[in-house]
């Protein structure tokens, strides 16, 4: 199954859909452009709903839902924000449908339920919330409002790919309310850096963060910060996403509250919000040629057990062994499967398992059991060895803490060999063409040149990177002055 694989080298893209497809995370749907999240698939998404919704709540925010559907004068109310998305909404129009009395069976829009008002089905939920907020916020004692939703969204994507881009995706948003811009600001931070753990500590992935330029800002904010991972292909990907909103919603919607002075005034605002794009980062961070490579912290199935026996006798020994080792692997909650299916042989399982990236397999049989040793082989390094069976989830604990640090190691080192300076725009060029990664380089700050140089090579401003360190240089592109280098890459 494994050797079905486009290999990275040969295709990249067609890799990567390979993976996704063939590993049972997804499926394309009958919905153009919208996709099926498989079981194994959203086991990966629950396991990273699961810990994300505890940061969340540990840094004081809870959790509620806003209706799928926005009044079209809604999104209107803040224009920024209306004109960044007006081309990605699906529109309702009309509540019912009827039989078409010219062809049975047929059914046709029912022109006499046409909406009063055109409903947009949610692409974000700032309108619709902050309509909800203007009532929920009376006074400085109602501050800050820290709540989330997880839901989902529709952005009519023209070009689609399955978790980095489909019309229909899984998320969470986060949307909050302050007293003042300063506890706004500190808001949008923190959760960029509660994003940046955990991808991180559990997805095994490094991230630069930083602030988006004006030109790449979510539509309504003042300030975009976001975190941004490199793929093994050398582009970038925006992993997530916080914006510091001001006031343009609060004014928008008329959300004021009475200060302690007995003043009215505005709130301030912030959103940010990660999805199930980050299962797409996942798998074209750590996968190889033979399949998926799940970190241990996220994966959702941390050892499987796939047993080596010819007959009813031996197989009731192994299962004799396996059944303690199960236990002791749950006694320390790593989640574990026994593979004893009988219609499959142990080369296929290996190469399944191999291929759905499980981070640790054991294999047993009756001469493991009589040398009281199992085999333990590791998906990340493929590497084999035989262990003493007494000790084996101790074994499996730590080694399952090792592959979390190997692929993060490995993730880093191969970013911090795809961060390039650059002096000159033939550089630039060069460096983008034939290495890719993040090119370091200075940038005038006019939003001229950074659509020239998207216009002349699709590369993008990811980030100035967060306490950037202020230099004095010329613009790679305008050869104007510049204080600061920021980072470009190609980016999905």
């Amino acid at each position: 199954m494994a050797n079905e694989l486009t290999t990275r080298a040969a295709d990249y893209s067609q890799w990567y859909n390979d993976l996704v497809l063939k590993g049972g995370l997804a499926d394309y749907s009958a919905v153009r452009g919208c996709m099926v999240i498989k079981p194994y698939g959203f086991a990966l998404w629950e396991n990273m709903r699961d810990v994300l919704d505890k940061m969340f709540k540990d840094t004081g925010h809870v959790n509620a839902y806003f209706p799928l559907f926005v009044p079209r004068s809604f999104l209107e109310k803040e224009e920024g924000h209306a004109e960044g998305f007006a081309k990605e909404c699906a529109v309702v129009t009309h509540y019912r449908l009827k039989s078409d009395p010219n062809n049975k069976g047929k059914l046709i829009v029912d022109p006499e339920a046409k909406l009063e008002e055109e409903l947009i089905v949610r692409p974000t939920s700032e309108a619709i919330i902050w309509n909800a907020y203007k009532d929920w916020i009376q006074s400085y004692r109602d501050l800050p409002l820290l709540i989330n939703q997880w839901a989902n969204v529709v952005r009519w994507e023209m070009r689609t790919r399955l978790f980095l881009r489909t019309a229909e995706f899984l998320w969470q948003e986060g949307h909050t309310a302050h007293a003042t811009a300063a506890e706004a600001i500190v808001e949008a931070e923190k959760m960029l850096h509660v994003y940046a753990d955990f991808v991180e500590n559990y997805m095994a992935l490094p991230v630069i963060k930083g602030v988006k330029t004006p030109n790449e800002r979510f539509a309504g904010a003042l300030d975009t910060y976001c975190i941004e991972a490199l793929m093994q292909d050398g582009k970038a990907l925006q992993a997530g996403t916080s914006h510091f909103l001001g006031q343009n919603f609060a004014k928008a919607f008329e959300v004021k509250f009475l200060t302690k002075e007995n003043k009215q005034e505005y709130v301030w605002a912030t959103s940010w919000g990660v999805s199930t794009r980050l299962i797409g980062a996942l798998v074209m961070a750590h996968s190889d040629d033979q399949g998926l490579v799940m970190p241990p912290k996220l994966a959702p199935l941390q050892v499987v057990i796939v047993p080596i026996f010819k007959g009813a006798e031996q197989k009731a020994l192994v299962d004799e062994k396996v059944d303690e080792i199960i236990a002791s692997l749950k006694a320390r909650n790593i989640s574990v499967k026994y593979d004893d299916s009988d219609h499959m042989r142990p080369g296929w399982k290996f190469a399944e398992y191999e291929l759905k990236g499980v981070p640790v397999r054991i294999a047993i049989g009756q001469k493991d059991i009589e040398n009281k040793v199992v085999e333990i082989a590791r998906r990340d390094t493929k590497e084999k060895k035989s262990v003493p069976s007494e000790n084996v989830a101790q074994y499996i604990s730590d080694l399952l803490d090792e592959i979390q640090q190997n692929l993060y190691n490995r993730a880093l080192e191969y970013r911090e060999s795809h961060i390039t300076k650059v002096e000159t725009w033939e550089e630039f060029k060069s460096v983008l063409t034939e290495k890719g990664g993040f090119i370091s380089a200075h940038w005038d700050g006019t939003s001229e040149t950074e659509d020239k140089i998207k216009e002349e090579t699709k590369a993008t401003i990811r980030c100035i990177p967060l306490n950037n360190t202020l230099e004095e240089g010329i613009c790679v592109f305008s050869g104007k002055p510049s204080s600061q280098r920021v980072l470009f890459a190609m980016a999905y």
